[in-house]
């Protein structure tokens, strides 16, 4: 069975950016689980704030299961806590190979500032504190990754190229 190649990681991490490249060089279809929970049930941070963080794993759930049950194998962009939920991780074990794309917290910092979206966890005004400690909290899921890309000094080219030596090198075909 041909399996999806699912990115994780940190919010900010360039997890949807690496994730569109690396689908065009592979010439497979592109999925983002914040952009389908966002067509189907509105902004990210609305979910957030009207319904909560439960809501919205729900929803990202949904998203997930959708695209590794029901699309072509291609590349899949997950929101930073969806490796939170066990029966994602459940999921991404029997479908997808996961890709962590890892960032420092410092680097998380400087990238949320220059964003144009509040991240809903963080608030208006991220601080490396509340980072670290988030990022403690998910390494262990991130962790469980079939492939690490150290992005933090990598242009997106090089890290969908790290991520296409890797897949040559294991004999992945998606």
């Amino acid at each position: 069975m041909r399996r999806h190649i699912a990115l994780v990681g940190f919010m900010a991490s360039g997890k949807s950016t690496i994730g569109k490249r690396l689908a065009r060089r592979l010439k497979r279809a592109f999925f983002d689980t914040d952009d389908l929970i966002m067509r189907e049930h509105g902004a990210v941070s609305d979910i957030f704030y009207n319904e909560g963080e439960a809501a919205f794993r729900r929803y990202e759930r949904a998203a997930l299961e959708h695209v590794l049950e029901e699309a072509e194998p291609g590349v899949v962009a997950l929101g930073g806590g969806a490796l939170t939920v066990d029966e994602n991780q459940k999921l991404l074990k029997k479908r997808a190979y996961r890709v962590f794309v890892k960032i420092s917290p410092e680097q998380a910092l400087e990238r949320l500032r220059r964003s144009k979206w509040v991240r809903p966890l963080l608030g208006p005004s991220p601080s490396v504190v509340k980072i670290k400690d988030i990022y403690a909290r998910r390494m262990p899921q991130y962790a469980h990754a079939d492939h690490v890309v150290e992005a933090d000094h990598m242009s997106t080219s090089q890290a969908v190229d790290d991520i296409i030596e890797w897949l040559h090198k294991k004999k992945i075909q998606i």
